[in-house]
């Protein structure tokens, strides 16, 4: 049972802020896209960030101001979050939020988006519910190890960047390099019980990063990537005989991603996806998606494109779109990317009394 997002308080305290909003996120994942987007379109900016990353948002200058703090759920303090407060901040969720944070229930700063959205992300199963009733091609799915019956990747809840992903192909395949990865510190043994067991599709995968606009009522597509992976994009490099006696178990941990521009016959089955989700959004969780969203795909040989996950909030793949991306520059013909594009909308909803229309 999902619990209930409150928007009383949220709302309550954006209804006090006068007009001049100041963007806040935490230094993590994109927060150098959001901060700079951010200040793009004008707005006053803060970084909530632990000492480690300090340094990033110190050279790089997006931050008007850096409020440090010792632990990424500090951010739920009443302290910090009245403070935030008392700076009429709105902040932008990624996806250290869904990984560290907790239960954003007790976020009572306003949230840019959809935070009951970003819970069933959380959760394989609600996504693939999600997915399903948006009527899209999905692998199939497996609800225990010994079912395995064919390739398959390994998954874990939440926003991990694909640490401890493996492939199996057998129930005794699976246990055993599970037992790698647990010895390896990669996982848990409770990871392993609450695997996310999907069909491997062998294709091209490429990731969509789109924005659901309240202002305009319109699904844009913003940006496209495909994920460099540590250690099976590395392992390439080993010739097959060695990588046979070293017994290496490649894992997916993301390490950076790259720009993609999908051949332009495939975009009507990207974009229909994408509209047919929103859609559903508006079903499952009032008022439905707010601003950025990613599906994650893969195209077969046949070009038939299958949709693994979905993300309820800016990704780190949108990276790539700074300053703009093909996709954004044809649509708004000016720099565009997903942080500048947050940025944009709540200053129009500002303008036009429909601030209320993106937190939630």
């Amino acid at each position: 049972m999902l619990p209930e997002i409150d928007r009383t308080k949220p709302l309550e305290v954006l209804r006090n802020y006068g007009k001049e909003i100041t963007i806040a996120t935490l230094g993590s994942h994109s927060a150098l896209n959001i901060l700079r987007g951010a200040k793009d379109e004008g707005f006053r900016t803060v970084c909530v960030c632990r000492e480690r990353e300090r340094i990033i948002y110190e050279s790089f200058g997006v931050a008007d101001e850096i409020i440090e703090i010792g632990d990424y759920r500090d951010l739920l303090k009443k302290s910090l979050q009245d403070e935030l407060v008392e700076k009429n901040t709105i902040i932008i969720p990624h996806g250290t939020f869904n990984a560290y944070i907790g239960n954003l229930n007790d976020l009572y700063v306003p949230v840019f988006g959809n935070r009951k959205l970003m819970l069933w992300e959380t959760i394989r199963e609600k996504q693939m519910e999600w997915l399903r009733e948006a009527n899209l091609n999905l692998p199939k799915t497996y609800g225990r190890a010994e079912d395995i019956d064919k390739l398959v990747i390994v998954k874990y809840p939440g926003a991990r960047g694909g640490a401890g992903y493996f492939l199996a192909s057998s129930p005794e395949d699976f246990y055993e390099k599970a037992e790698r990865m647990i010895k390896a510190g990669l996982i848990s043994e409770e990871d392993v019980k609450n695997a996310h067991i999907q069909e491997y599709i062998v294709g091209a995968n490429v990731y969509f990063t789109f924005f659901y606009s309240p202002v305009f009522n319109r699904v844009e597509l913003i940006a496209a990537d495909r994920r460099y992976e540590s250690s099976v994009d590395g392992i390439g490099r080993i010739p097959a005989e060695d990588q046979l006696k070293a017994k290496i178990n490649p894992t997916y941990t993301v390490v950076g991603n790259f720009p993609v521009v999908l051949r332009e016959s495939l975009l009507a089955k990207v974009l229909k996806a994408a509209r047919s989700v929103v859609e559903v959004s508006k079903r499952i969780a009032y008022p439905g998606m707010v601003g950025p969203f990613c599906l994650e795909t893969v195209f077969d040989d046949n070009a038939n494109m299958y949709v693994f996950e979905i993300s309820a909030r800016i990704v780190a793949g949108s990276n790539v779109g700074v300053p703009y991306s093909p996709y954004s520059y044809v649509l708004f013909g000016e720099p565009m990317y997903a942080g500048r594009r947050i940025a944009r909308e709540i200053r129009l909803a500002s303008d036009k009394n429909m601030l209320e229309e993106l937190v939630y």
